[in-house]
């Protein structure tokens, strides 16, 4: 899912991904591996999923790129190895039907869509609520839209919002950032200055105080305002080297640099409202994670804050 929707559609798809998801306690001494592919628990194979390689990959120590580079054998040696080292007795597996979707320590404890979801629902967003969504089964990102708080810039009608990101397999913790959604495109930007430091994946108190962060990220929205309006007033002579200072400086892997190559000739022009709309429009670009695609909103609104 990655579009323009309804906030009842993103709770269908929610609980369509959540059905055969499942959380166990695995006694380390449970588990053996086939190699990176495919653990053994209890004799029983299970495939892993790319998140669940990574993470079990940093719990044993051993770089992730390496391992992927061996064989499957020495893979599995090197993963048996380490295993009987770990310094917990039972490590918390995250299942959707028999795959494993990740892997933690117990002191980890998960926020769901699910949760978020219902939290949403109690605080009485109506199902009919417009919002957009990027959502995939490791990161969903979503956009709850303001219609009563519309403004232009430049002649173009935006509204604000919040945005609400979270992964349930640990690419990220939960974060609530203010967000404007440029309406001619649905080019959605996400501010930097996000509620989420205080909210790792060590609690749940972020559910309960729901309002009062939603609240809190919403004062942003005037400044962000303000700042778009600065950036219809900023130059930028060479685009070019802006853009390849931009994607180094923000880490773009090379499917986000192609997703904004796609995007600049939508969005040409020489100030850096252009730029920052080019990488807002970037995250539209077909087959993009979810996450790649708040990655790419994220660095909008970081360019937009370097405006003052």
């Amino acid at each position: 899912m990655k579009k323009m929707t309804t906030l009842g559609k993103v709770f269908d798809r929610v609980d369509d991904l959540s059905k055969n998801c499942t959380d166990k306690l695995i006694k380390v001494n449970d588990i053996s591996f086939n190699g990176l592919e495919s653990v053994n628990i209890n004799g029983d194979s299970h495939r892993l999923r790319t998140m669940a390689q990574r993470s079990i990959a940093y719990r044993l120590g051993i770089p992730f790129q390496y391992l992927r580079r061996c064989p499957q054998e020495v893979q599995a040696y090197n993963m048996n190895y380490w295993m009987p080292k770990e310094r917990n007795e039972e490590l918390f597996f995250r299942f959707d039907g028999d795959e494993v979707r990740a892997i933690f320590t117990l002191k980890y404890t998960p926020v769901d869509n699910f949760e978020l979801m219902e939290r949403l629902d109690a605080m009485g967003y109506e199902p009919e609520t417009k919002v957009q969504c990027h959502l995939d089964p490791e990161f969903m990102a979503l956009s709850i839209l303001d219609e009563h708080k519309r403004f232009q810039v430049n002649g173009e009608r935006m509204t604000p919002g919040i945005s609400i990101s979270n992964s349930e397999v640990g690419l990220a913790s939960l974060s609530i950032s203010a967000f404007v959604l440029r309406l001619v495109c649905t080019n959605g930007l996400v501010s930097r200055k996000e509620i989420s430091a205080s909210y790792r994946h060590v609690s749940t108190k972020i559910l309960n105080e729901f309002p009062e962060v939603i609240s809190k990220v919403s004062r942003e929205l005037g400044i962000q305002r303000h700042q778009l309006m600065l950036s219809v007033d900023s130059k930028v002579d060479d685009q070019q080297s802006t853009f390849e200072r931009f994607n180094k400086q923000f880490q773009l892997n090379q499917m986000e640099r192609e997703a904004v190559e796609w995007a600049w000739p939508h969005e040409a022009g020489d100030t850096m409202f252009n730029v920052i709309n080019a990488y807002t429009r970037a995250a539209q670009f077909e087959g993009l994670p979810a996450e790649s695609s708040y990655k790419l909103q994220r660095v909008g609104g970081d360019i937009l804050d370097m405006l003052g």
